[in-house]
């Protein structure tokens, strides 16, 4: 005699248990695959905005014209490093404007800088504690699946007087599906984690040096608008 073990089957006459069990999973994988596919746009969308604003801001044009052309962009447009340069270089003018000392107008320009790269990292790391939750969860989660299934196929041997392998490979399989859907879960948002931590990390460091840069060149304009 053979018995049909298909998935569908088996998850239809689970128990209610690990059923939410697996509904919890599928949940969790279909919207760590929404977050990753966005994720991965929105990335990089970041790393060619700054490989763009970086090449531009080091061919030597006017740092005014590059401000009035930014500032002139809607705030959805502008990208994470254009957003600390308009923040820094708003802020060095208007600081320079009240007449200032310099190191009041670099201090100032300096803060301006971090506090819009903090904002921009905290937009660029948005989901990701997600994924890291779901990848680190999922398998235990399906592992509880499958330790309540096991146990509701051998407390079902209770009322029988010979036990069959017929008898237990349903409650097994279906127990078994847990765990697969949980590995199915967590392998794609560990993956996606470290990938796009790796990323992320990358452009805080590329911001880094732009601040620290960018202060270098402000410092070399107070002096002269001192002496005015």
């Amino acid at each position: 005699m053979t018995t049909d073990f298909s998935v569908w089957q088996l998850v239809a006459e689970a128990s209610i248990v690990v059923q939410c069990i697996l509904g919890l999973l599928l949940a969790a994988s279909i919207t760590s695959w929404a977050i990753i596919f966005r994720k991965r746009r929105v990335l990089a969308k970041a790393q060619a905005a700054a490989d763009a604003f970086e090449k531009r801001f080091w061919s030597g044009g006017d740092l005014s014209a590059i401000y009035r052309e930014i500032s002139a962009h809607g705030d959805d447009e502008k990208p994470g490093m254009e957003t600390v340069f308009e923040a820094g270089f708003r802020e060095f003018s208007r600081l320079r404007k009240q007449d200032a000392d310099t190191s009041s107008v670099l201090e100032g320009a300096r803060r301006a800088m971090r506090v819009s790269q903090v904002r921009e990292v905290d937009r660029l790391e948005e989901n990701l504690a997600f994924l890291a939750t779901v990848g680190s969860t999922s398998p235990y989660v399906g592992l509880f699946g499958t330790v309540w299934g096991i146990m509701s196929a051998f407390q079902a041997l209770g009322n029988v007087h010979a036990a069959t392998i017929a008898m237990v490979a349903p409650g097994i399989s279906e127990a078994l599906i847990a765990t697969a859907m949980g590995l199915i879960a967590a392998i794609p948002a560990v993956v996606a984690y470290n990938r796009f931590s790796n990323q992320v990390g990358r452009l805080e460091t590329r911001f880094d040096t732009f601040v620290d840069e960018f202060s270098s060149i402000l410092q070399r304009h107070v002096p002269a608008r001192s002496a005015a």
